[in-house]
C-alpha cells in the first residue's frame, strides 16, 4: 500500500512540470504554517491552550481551521466560513432554480457559484469571529475588550480567512491536489509532532501496553477508512445497439460505480455543527445570574460533556441522519436513470426510466448503510480510543484521520492520471 502512493510521487518528481507542481505545493504549505504562528493581539495564550486542552469540541474545530484555532493565529477562522459558505450554496444550488441552471453552465457557471460563495464567506466569517470572541470573552480569555480592538480583531480574522481561502485556491491552480483539503491536511500533520512530544513526555508513567494497543487502533481504522473510502457496488449497464448513419454503434457493457461512502466528511461537519449547540448554550447561559437557569445550564453541560454517553450516541445518530441527507442531496437516481436512459442504456433485468431508479435507490440505501455507521464510529473515535487506551496526547481524532488519508488518496490518484495523461500524450 504504501507503495503504491509514494510511486505516482517519486515518478512526479522526475518530471519537469510536475515537480515544479510539487515545488509550489510545498512553498505555499510553507507559508500557511509561518502565518499559522502569527498570533493575533488581544488574547490570554495561556488560558487559550488550556481551555483547548481539556475540549474536544474544540479540539475538533480546531481540526476544520487547518490547527490555526489554538494557537489563535491571524488565521484563527481557518476555512470553516469557506467550507460553510461551500455547503449552504450546495444546499441552495438544488433549492433556488437559477442557482441550479447556473451550476450546469459549464465552466462559466462554477466561477459565478465560487464569486458567490466568496462573497457569503465574509459575513459568515465575521459572524463567526463575533461567535467566538463572546465566548472567549466569557471564559475570561479575551484581554482587549474595547469596541475598537473587538472590531479590529475581526477584521483580522476575516482578512486572515480570505487569505487562506486565496491560498487554497492558488494551492488548487498551481499545485497538486485539492487546495482547500491540502491545507487542512498540512494543519492535522503539523499538530503530529506535538502530540508524539507529549506522548514522550509522559512515557515514564504511561502504560506502554496502552499505547500500543492504540497504535493498533489507529493502524485498523486508516485501514478502514481505505477501505470504506475505495469500496463501490459495481452496477452493471448494457447499451444497445444503434445505427448511426453508415455506422453500427453501441452493445458495450460497462457499469456504474456506487460509493459506499457518497458523502465523505461532510455528515460529520453537519453533525458538529448541530452537536456544539448545546455545550455552547450551556457556557453561555452559565453566565447569567438567574439559578434556575445556571442550574439548568449546568445540567446541559454536563449532559453533552464529550465523554458522556448522551453526546456520544446524539452524535453517532447525527452523523447516520445526515449521512442518508447529503447522499439523497447530492446522488438523484431519477436523474442517473434518465441519463442512462437517454442514451439507450439499461439495466440487466430492470426495465428503463423509473423501474431503474427505484432500482438504484434500493441499492443505494443498502450500502449507505455500511457508509453511514463507518462514519458515525469515525466520528466517536476519539471518546472510544481514550477509553480502551487510556491515551488522550494522540487522539488526533477519526475525522482527522479521515481527512488525512482521504486527501492522501486522492492526490496519489490525481498524480497516477496526470501520468498516465503525460504518457498518452507522449506516445501519440
Amino acid at each position: 500500500m504504501l507503495s503504491r502512493l509514494l510511486s505516482p510521487l517519486i515518478q512526479a518528481w522526475k518530471i519537469p512540470e510536475l515537480r515544479r507542481k510539487l515545488l509550489i505545493t510545498l512553498a505555499i504549505l510553507a507559508v500557511f504554517r509561518f502565518i499559522a504562528h502569527i498570533p493575533a493581539p488581544g488574547i490570554d495564550r495561556q488560558k487559550m491552550l488550556e481551555l483547548f486542552s481539556g475540549s474536544q469540541l474544540l479540539g475538533l474545530l480546531d481540526i476544520f481551521s487547518g490547527g490555526t484555532l489554538a494557537n489563535f493565529s491571524v488565521m484563527a477562522l481557518g476555512l470553516n466560513p469557506y467550507i460553510n459558505a461551500s455547503i449552504m450554496l450546495q444546499m441552495l444550488t438544488i433549492i433556488v432554480p437559477s442557482l441550479e441552471t447556473l451550476s450546469k453552465e459549464g465552466e462559466y457557471g462554477r466561477n459565478r457559484i465560487n464569486q458567490i460563495t466568496r462573497v457569503i464567506t465574509v459575513p459568515l466569517a465575521a459572524l463567526q469571529a463575533f461567535g467566538i470572541l463572546a465566548l472567549l470573552k466569557n471564559q475570561q480569555i479575551l484581554i482587549a475588550q474595547s469596541p475598537l480592538s473587538v472590531i479590529g480583531m475581526v477584521i483580522t480574522m476575516v482578512a486572515g480567512t480570505m487569505l487562506l481561502m486565496w491560498l487554497g485556491e492558488l494551492l488548487t491552480e498551481y499545485g497538486i491536489g485539492n487546495g482547500i483539503s491540502m491545507i487542512i491536511f498540512a494543519g492535522i500533520i503539523g499538530r503530529l509532532p506535538i502530540s508524539l512530544a507529549q506522548t514522550a513526555s509522559i512515557a515514564d508513567t504511561a502504560n506502554f501496553q496502552n499505547i500500543l494497543l492504540f497504535f493498533i487502533m489507529s493502524v485498523a481504522v486508516i485501514a478502514g477508512v481505505v477501505l470504506v473510502n475505495e469500496a463501490i457496488r459495481k452496477v452493471s449497464v448494457q447499451y444497445a445497439k444503434r445505427v448511426r448513419g453508415s455506422r453500427l454503434v453501441g452493445g458495450q457493457t460497462t457499469h456504474l460505480p456506487l460509493r459506499v461512502n457518497q458523502a465523505g466528511v461532510i455528515p460529520i461537519i453537519f453533525a458538529v455543527s448541530l452537536v456544539l449547540l448545546p455545550s455552547m448554550a450551556g457556557r453561555f447561559l452559565s453566565t447569567l445570574p438567574n439559578p434556575a437557569v445556571s442550574a439548568f445550564a449546568l445540567w446541559l453541560s454536563s449532559a453533552m460533556n464529550p465523554n458522556s454517553l448522551g453526546y456520544n450516541l446524539t452524535y453517532f445518530i447525527l452523523v447516520i441522519a445526515f449521512t442518508y441527507f447529503y447522499t439523497a442531496v447530492i446522488f438523484d437516481p431519477a436523474k442517473i436513470a434518465d441519463e442512462i436512459k437517454k442514451y439507450g442504456g439499461f439495466i440487466p433485468g430492470i426495465r428503463p426510466g423509473k423501474p431503474t431508479a427505484d432500482y438504484l435507490n434500493y441499492i443505494l440505501t443498502r450500502i449507505t448503510v455500511a457508509g453511514a455507521l463507518f462514519l458515525g464510529l469515525v466520528a466517536i473515535l476519539p471518546s472510544i480510543a481514550q477509553s480502551v487506551s487510556g491515551v488522550a496526547t494522540l487522539t488526533i481524532g477519526g475525522t482527522g484521520i479521515l481527512i488525512v488519508v482521504s486527501v492522501v488518496l486522492e492526490t496519489a490518484k490525481q498524480l497516477e492520471a496526470t501520468l498516465v495523461m503525460r504518457n498518452y500524450d507522449k506516445f501519440l
